[in-house]
């Protein structure tokens, strides 16, 4: 009997031991992804223009690094706050850790190189060589265009210094671990020219990570079609809403007009209407209108046939469910 203990033990410590060596490994090791480019972008009229484009009305970092107001319908930026972080994404909405949109203003990011920006935008990865938690979809901007990603960086430079600090981002055990493993070196991939409609529509699909929104999710994979549906967001209160089909399926995008899908977006482009209060059980999103609202009609107008390009996916999803 004493033999089977000590065999038993024996082997516990050995896998604890392998289990250690390992958890070492990933937080020495990882992410190895390289050091930051060595480039420095240059400020451009015409790299700004495009920048505070991407920024506001596609790839969505004013929303994300700003203060959203979820008492309004659609949650809107308090306005001021963008830019300035502290929106905080934690256990309360289903998250594994309390993370932190940090300022990336320049009062947060004035010390940064632009090679260190670039990387941490395409690839995840901080000057100190810590990842940050995919809730920022680096893995998309890391498929863009490097003139792209140059551009935002080149607007992110000319803004008005914010000058808020906020808390450090918190992931819990074990995706502190995990999260270290998938930074991975970028693939850039050139703009499409505008005139290939489903290329070019599948580009600001990628950029605007729609996917990763409207793609059902379990257990940190994505789980179903492309645009399909079904992704569940939990609210602080214990509502659910759930992202929609925007595959042409009669359940999902097939009830849409090209031209009602534009018009779809741009009827939170009029600023004179005031979005309803939002109380207790009361039907809310996470989609940010007010900012894809901003979108250019001929982009609004290139995802919907990229969108149209998918195969239909029967998925007639129970959007909003309010809490118990």
């Amino acid at each position: 009997m004493k033999k089977v203990f000590k065999i038993l033990l024996f082997t516990a410590l050995g896998l604890l031991l392998i289990i250690g060596l390992g958890l070492t490994y990933i937080s020495v090791a990882l992410p190895n992804i390289g050091p930051p480019p060595d480039i420095q972008v240059e400020i451009t009229p015409e790299r700004v223009e495009r920048g505070k484009y991407l920024a506001w009305h596609v790839m969505m970092c004013a929303e994300c690094h700003g203060k959203r107001d979820f008492s309004i319908l659609t949650g809107p930026p308090i306005p001021g706050s963008e830019f300035g972080g502290g929106e905080v994404f934690d256990q309360s909405l289903g998250l594994p850790g309390s993370f932190i949109s940090p300022n990336i203003t320049p009062y947060g990011i004035g010390h940064w190189t632009d090679g260190e920006l670039f990387r941490l935008i395409t690839t995840g990865v901080k000057p100190d060589g810590n990842p940050i938690f995919p809730i920022m979809p680096f893995p998309n901007y890391g498929k863009m265009d490097k003139e792209d990603i140059k551009s935002v960086i080149a607007y992110l430079r000319t803004l008005e210094p914010i000058e808020k600090d906020h808390p450090p981002s918190r992931a819990d055990f074990p995706m502190n671990f995990i999260m270290r493993t998938i930074p991975q070196e970028a693939e850039f991939n050139p703009k499409p020219p505008r005139n290939d409609l489903i290329a070019y529509g599948k580009y600001l699909f990628d950029a605007a990570a729609c996917g990763d929104c409207h793609t059902n999710f379990d257990k940190g994979q994505f789980i179903g079609p492309t645009a399909g549906g079904g992704r569940e967001f939990l609210f602080p209160d214990g509502s659910i809403v759930r992202s929609p089909n925007l595959t042409p399926h009669i359940t999902g995008l097939g009830k849409f007009t090209k031209e009602s899908f534009v018009s779809r977006f741009k009827m939170y482009a009029d600023t004179s209407i005031s979005l309803p209060e939002v109380g207790p059980g009361d039907f809310q999103t996470i989609m940010p209108w007010t900012m894809y609202a901003g979108m250019k009609t001929e982009d609004l107008e290139a995802i919907y046939e990229y969108l149209n390009s998918l195969e239909p996916f029967d998925n007639n999803v129970q959007i909003f469910m309010a809490a118990n």
